[in-house]
């Protein structure tokens, strides 16, 4: 499947601009080639690609709208880490495993402070086209994790950290939820001032093993998790 970002409305798709450019100048793709449009809000477009000049436009044969979307949804707040690379590779792998939304979380010890956060909406709907969603993931907004704690509802949130002294429980323990939050820490960990913030937030802490994971890993693995509860469901 050729899968593409545009706008569908009134039985009609166009293809996004950026999207047009890279038909024709980058894959050089020909007129009656069939190709596949998706809004990423759950609605697809199928037809025949139209080139005229740079342009490229879709001769709609069908149209399927409110395709379901991944359950449970998974939200995970990361930290951003000092290498920005790291957090792009998470989103890719995150994306392309069904999560639903994505904060980036300013902590106290949280090193990178400026966020290109168009260029991971970029690369979110990359991976989401790789990866055949029609429901794009929501990337918000940098925030300071107080500020985000006033946003949750802590009976679907947990935090991951690496306080063994504090209480933690397992993650094969958590219930099923048809929605669920995670918060993941920066390289240090969150402050334990910060841990004992969300405690008193009611937000469950959690184990991710006995391994000591980067930042990255760990959202990767907590996004892993998700992926497997919605195989068996």
């Amino acid at each position: 499947m050729k899968l593409f970002f545009g706008e569908i409305n009134n039985g009609r798709a166009i293809i996004n601009e950026e999207e047009q450019q890279h038909i024709v100048k980058v894959l050089r793709m020909k007129d009656g080639e069939k190709i596949h449009v998706t809004d990423g809000k759950g609605n697809i477009a199928s037809g025949k690609l139209i080139i005229e000049g740079k342009k490229a436009g879709l001769e709609v044969s069908e149209i399927k709208t409110n395709t379901p979307d991944f359950s449970p949804r998974l939200h995970i707040a990361i930290a951003p880490t000092k290498n920005i690379d790291r957090i792009e590779f998470f989103v890719e792998k995150a994306v392309e495993m069904g999560i639903s939304e994505i904060s980036i979380i300013i902590t106290e010890k949280t090193e990178r402070k400026n966020i290109n956060i168009d260029k991971i909406r970029k690369q979110a709907v990359a991976a989401s086209k790789q990866s055949l969603r029609f429901h794009f993931p929501v990337i918000n907004d940098a925030v300071k994790l107080t500020d985000f704690l006033k946003t949750i509802d802590p009976e679907h949130t947990f935090v991951a950290h690496c306080h063994e002294n504090l209480e933690r429980i397992e993650l094969k323990n958590i219930p099923s939820l048809e929605q669920v939050t995670f918060l993941i820490g920066p390289e240090g960990d969150f402050s334990e001032r910060e841990i004992q913030f969300l405690s008193g937030s009611n937000v469950k802490a959690v184990s991710l093993g006995n391994q000591r994971l980067r930042t990255e890993t760990a959202g990767v693995f907590v996004a892993a998790w998700n992926y497997f509860n919605m195989m068996k469901g």
